[in-house]
């Protein structure tokens, strides 16, 4: 009979110890999933990337513009600076780079050539050249709250081509209309459209011309009529 108790008793005791043992180890794999999967740090860092990709494409803050005390010096692509063509230095872009800035406060827009860098005052994020300051309405006030956008990269082309730009309006019914107007008076009038990432920026313009100086004659009678011309290769 004491053999039987025996016998029973080894056997509860061997059939005990593994199921100790497996709520041990079920006890420790939540941990080690919790700190593999760490799920709040992935979407901080989607976040972030996000955002550092937003910011590099579309950019708004204060832009200024630098004239005659930088006129005929070289600027940071090599070019010579121009005051009278339509550049502006900028601290991040590719040298070459095409953008589109706005004029936020008053809705003017230009396309410009990055080729210099700058500025170099806090919370500036752009230097427009003197030409593009005027059309843009920031001459007289010197500084303006501005969006710029990437425009691609300039057109290479063999032989250059000049148009009139009389005007450029997000609205393109009111760019129609003013076409529709130079029409009545002047050949070759046509929109030209570009798209950015946030809208699209309707051009009126007139040409093209073989050389700049054959559109001069044109620009300055428009000029007299009250238009604010811009004599542009692209």
């Amino acid at each position: 009979m004491w053999r039987v108790f025996l016998f029973v008793f080894f056997f509860l005791l061997v059939a005990c110890g593994p199921k100790q043992r497996v709520v041990f180890e079920r006890r420790i794999e939540p941990p080690q999933e919790r700190r593999e999967e760490r799920p709040g740090e992935e979407k901080v860092e989607r976040v972030a990337k996000i955002e550092k990709r937003e910011t590099r494409e579309v950019q708004r803050g204060i832009a200024s513009w630098y004239g005659g005390e930088f006129h005929g010096r070289s600027t940071s692509s090599g070019e010579v600076y121009d005051m009278f063509q339509l550049t502006c230095a900028h601290n991040s872009l590719p040298l070459g780079t095409m953008v589109m800035v706005t004029n936020l406060e008053n809705g003017r827009s230009v396309e410009l050539k990055v080729n210099d860098r700058g500025p170099f005052v806090k919370e500036r994020i752009i230097d427009v050249s003197y030409a593009a300051a005027r059309i843009l309405g920031i001459w007289g006030k010197g500084t303006a709250f501005v969006k710029v956008e990437w425009a691609g990269s300039p057109l290479i082309e063999q032989v250059q081509r000049f148009n009139l730009q009389v005007g450029s309006f997000s609205d393109e019914i009111r760019a129609r209309d003013l076409a529709e107007q130079l029409k009545k008076n002047f050949e070759n009038v046509h929109v030209a459209t570009i798209e950015t990432q946030t809208q699209k920026y309707h051009r009126v313009r007139i040409g093209p011309f073989e050389t700049r100086e054959a559109a001069l004659p044109l620009a300055e009678k428009l000029s007299q009529m009250g238009f604010n011309v811009l004599v542009t290769n692209r």
